[in-house]
């Protein structure tokens, strides 16, 4: 089927919404307002249950259908901003300094009111629909938050799925596969303890910037000597603090960086060798190395099942040739990953355009995807609920 009626109807009051949101980002768990309008649009759709709360600041309703079934399918949203300062210059762009939606996640949050609107009108369906709206998601772990205040077990959540937006991919596309979609975005940090001195002098030091560089190129050997090369990861040093001056070699060096991962395995291996591998170079020179390794959200893993019936609604939105099923997976991080471990379910990708990247200060959500990306939301949760 192509997009529904009503979801190009709702176009207009949908785009409003999602235009109000983005000119008011708010970050993290910090999403107050924002939270406070979506449980207000629920409220004037005739939503059964409106829980607030729920993760610090997160909001769930529960739209529930015809029939006696107590079978229930999960729905989620994203609702927070980042810490960026916005350059589109737009009517509805950032109205807060150094915030903004460079995600996309104003557009999420206000196709899944669209679809919360639609399914409450129409209850064409047996059983409950839970529509989740999840605060911090950009590094705050919102969905594990979440999933510890007992939102599966409260709403008696069986199945659960998720939707971001994609630039690049057109409008009206849908992208998804099984298994890992998304990495497990980790974290790490080596601090070389040396002995610093005069530059002029370098034999009696032990130089943190030349241990530290050795450490640099070394960790290229994970991804190219020790991972099996059919299982992707990604070193990258992204930091490197050291010194003050031109004549003085420093007691200490920083080095920063992240590990992108689509295998528990992968991740293992990268953490242990990253830890060899400082504490070798630096004992090697007689320094010492420090190593702070912070594991963020999992890898994003689709549910073979679960995937199939995505990629069936999306089918039914946008036809079989605008839906890629075998799409490669993404090195970023996504913690909807932790409410997949939970429970089965699957995160689709949904086209947004030749539009600026993701975390781009000059990104805006795509407003042409919201009736697509509405009537997938309705098309999967009639599916499930009637199957």
């Amino acid at each position: 089927m192509p997009i529904l009626n009503r979801a190009a109807e709702l176009q207009d009051e949908v785009q409003e919404w999602r235009r109000h949101i983005h000119s008011n980002p708010e970050i993290l768990y910090d999403v107050e307002q924002t939270a406070a309008f979506v449980a207000a649009r629920l409220a004037e759709f005739g939503v059964d249950e409106i829980v607030t709360g729920i993760g610090r600041t997160g909001v769930v309703g529960v739209i529930r259908g015809r029939g006696e079934s107590q079978r229930a399918i999960g729905l989620r949203a994203d609702m927070d901003a980042l810490p960026l300062t916005e350059i589109t210059a737009k009517p509805w762009a950032s109205t807060v300094a150094g915030r903004m939606h460079a995600c996309g996640h104003d557009g999420h949050t206000a196709m899944l009111l669209g679809a919360a609107k639609y399914l409450a009108e129409t209850r064409n369906f047996n059983g409950n629909l839970v529509v989740i709206f999840q605060p911090a998601e950009e590094g705050g772990a919102g969905a594990l938050a979440m999933v510890k205040d007992g939102l599966m077990e409260r709403f008696g959540i069986q199945e659960v799925y998720g939707m971001h937006n994609m630039p690049g991919m057109p409008v009206g596309t849908f992208a998804i596969r099984k298994g890992g979609i998304m990495a497990a975005p980790d974290k790490f940090s080596i601090t070389v303890k040396g002995r610093g001195g005069h530059a002029a002098e370098p034999h009696h030091t032990l130089d943190p910037i030349a241990i530290g560089a050795q450490i640099v190129g070394a960790l290229q050997l994970i991804a190219s000597r020790n991972a099996n090369p059919l299982r992707s990861v990604v070193v990258s040093v992204t930091k490197f603090i050291a010194g003050t001056t031109h004549n003085i070699i420093p007691e200490e060096a920083l080095l920063a960086g992240t590990v992108r991962s689509l295998d528990e395995t992968v991740r293992d291996l990268a953490e242990s060798r990253i830890r060899q591998i400082a504490a070798g170079i630096a004992a090697a020179n007689g320094a010492e190395a420090v190593v702070d390794y912070e594991r963020a959200c999992p890898v994003t893993v689709n549910h073979a099942a679960e995937t199939l019936h995505a990629a069936r609604a999306a089918i039914d939105v946008a036809g079989p040739d605008n839906v890629d099923t075998e799409v490669d997976p993404s090195m970023a991080g996504e913690d909807f990953a932790f409410m997949l471990q939970t429970r089965p379910g699957a995160y689709i990708m949904i086209g947004n355009g030749e539009t600026a990247g993701l975390h781009n200060p000059a990104y805006d959500f795509n407003d042409e995807a919201i009736a697509h990306g509405i009537s997938y939301w309705v098309k999967l949760a009639e599916q499930r609920l009637t199957d």
